[in-house]
């Protein structure tokens, strides 16, 4: 890593400017990036975003993997993938994929179970379709659609690596409806490396490229890790890192500060919860943990 670079990187990985020479700031900046990023793991949504976004080769091996699929041929994928909704809530995808029979993938990872709920998993689904309907079309030709959620517990409490969510007719001794809408949940908690997918899982809970079993995946890590085009990029992620907690610290704060207002004014918990979910854009799920979270701090 050569000096300019980690000299150019003390804005972003914090940290105080005293009155040291070059070569000794260098040195400091250098151990502190090296910190910060030795932490990091494809669990994280934004190193994992650097990793597959953008990048055929480990984007395809993800979704083999998961879908068990050694035909998939993935053709374009894309991070932080913005799919707009002019008439409601928009929705930002970490990985968004397409593969050369024209199915749409959006793959997330998710540390929190509050953000990997059945009505994100919905939303996801139904913006995909969205994109994919042209307008004019009366009947939108769509094609098959997977949203995958990779969680750091296991959400759903099966203890099974993965769950596969699709519509199912109960009248009809719950054959598949068929409507091409799949929701995946790997499970992160899993742990058996004699199959594909354990050692999948097992690579994105680490923090070194040595100890991972894909070396596709390895060398992508090594590269954002230890060489300095990869480093310029993981540089650019702690700032844009940075700045989103920053905004995310913004957006809680007023919504407390819309339910303590609210409450002052001896509204209804009811209403309150409508005017936070329709202001903020929450889904009921998010609303409701707002409102309790809220009462367990007063």
């Amino acid at each position: 890593m050569s000096n300019d670079f980690v000299i150019q990187c003390k804005y972003r990985i914090a940290g105080d400017v005293i009155n040291i020479n070059r070569e000794e700031k260098a040195r400091l900046y250098r151990k502190k990036y090296e910190e910060i990023t030795s932490k990091f793991r494809l669990m994280d949504d934004d190193f994992m975003t650097l990793v597959f976004g953008g990048n055929i080769e480990t984007t395809q091996l993800l979704l083999r993997i998961i879908l068990d699929d050694s035909d998939i041929a993935v053709i374009e994928t894309v991070g932080q993938y913005e799919i707009k909704n002019p008439n409601g809530r928009s929705v930002r995808l970490d990985i968004h994929a397409v593969d050369a029979n024209g199915q749409h993938f959006d793959v997330e990872v998710q540390r929190a179970n509050i953000g990997a709920g059945a009505e994100r998993a919905r939303l996801n689904s139904s913006m995909l379709d969205t994109k994919m309907a042209n307008i004019g079309d009366k009947v939108p030709s769509l094609k098959p659609t997977y949203v995958i959620f990779i969680t750091e517990n296991d959400v759903l409490g099966g203890g099974f690596p993965l769950y596969h969510i699709d519509r199912r007719i109960e009248e009809l001794d719950y054959e598949s409806f068929g409507d091409g809408s799949h929701i995946i949940y790997v499970n992160g908690e899993y742990k058996n490396d004699s199959t594909p997918i354990g050692k999948l899982i097992h690579d994105f809970h680490c923090t070194s490229a040595d100890d991972m079993h894909y070396e596709i995946l390895a060398d992508r890590v090594r590269y954002f890790k230890e060489t300095e085009g990869g480093q310029e990029n993981m540089c650019k992620l702690m700032e844009d890192f940075r700045d989103e907690i920053a905004k995310e610290a913004a957006l809680e704060a007023s919504i407390f500060a819309t339910i303590k207002t609210c409450r002052k004014h001896h509204i209804p918990e009811s209403e309150i919860f409508v005017e936070i979910k329709e202001e903020y854009s929450l889904t009921d799920t998010e609303a409701e943990d707002y409102l309790r979270n809220s009462r367990e701090s007063a």
